[in-house]
């Protein structure tokens, strides 16, 4: 067994928050008591968690597991291991791989190099449009059965209104949120930096901030409109 002391725990699902004693077993917590009540010789190995925050595993919902199709950057094991290694148990993986996770083929792939690493547990994000292109919409349906928690076209705004409320509809009909990525592609073509005093000074295109704003405001009301849950 092992015990962590004298650190502070902070577990939002439980609404406990203050110093407490953790006893583990075969990588299960057991026990959870106050400061001092779990004894020491309770476990074989003792460990000080005195200044430190004792957490559960947290969550990224953004990462980029490079596999399929760029494994030369890193595979989804590579990415589990520094994900868990760094405190996070679950990672949520943007599409933009190589073929794009717009098919449940894909989807599956995902999850079976997931479970072969038996590392942090994955939770695939499908993408929004056929090739995150923005032109047809993906198979939601498939890919939430197949195992997408969400739909994304990550680093690539949707440009299409029409599409977008097409998605929207379809994420409410499955309960999955959108994850949107706002900016409007001709307020900022070429762009290199914020648009500011500086970026004229530098002589440098910017990239003003209504166009993510103007974005942002669109797909609010298409959010309302279709009463669908957003991620920005």
């Amino acid at each position: 067994m092992i015990l962590i002391r004298d650190g502070t725990l902070i577990d939002p699902a439980l609404s406990r928050e203050g110093e407490f004693d953790l006893l583990i077993e075969e990588g299960i917590v057991k026990d959870v008591q106050p400061r001092g009540v779990i004894p020491r010789n309770a476990a074989e190995k003792v460990i000080s968690a005195k200044d430190k925050w004792v957490l559960p595993g947290l969550i990224d919902m953004h990462v980029h597991l490079r596999e399929p199709g760029f494994e030369w950057k890193e595979t989804i094991e590579h990415g589990s291991r520094a994900a868990v290694s760094g405190g996070f148990t679950t990672v949520c993986c943007m599409p933009n791989t190589d073929p794009v996770n717009d098919c449940a083929e894909v989807t599956k792939y995902i999850l079976e190099k997931a479970a072969l690493a038996a590392l942090a547990r994955v939770l695939p994000i499908g993408a929004i449009s056929m090739g995150s292109q923005g032109k047809t919409i993906a198979p939601y349906s498939e890919m939430r059965r197949a195992g997408c928690v969400a739909f994304s076209d990550d680093g690539r705004p949707v440009l299409d209104a029409g599409l977008m409320r097409r998605a929207l509809e379809w994420c409410r009909m499955l309960e999955v949120p959108l994850c949107c990525h706002e900016e409007e592609k001709t307020l900022c073509l070429g762009g290199s930096m914020n648009e500011s005093k500086r970026s004229y000074r530098l002589g440098l295109r910017g990239m003003p901030g209504v166009a993510e704003s103007v974005m942002v405001s669109r797909d609010i009301e298409l959010a309302r409109f279709t009463g669908t849950r957003v991620h920005f």
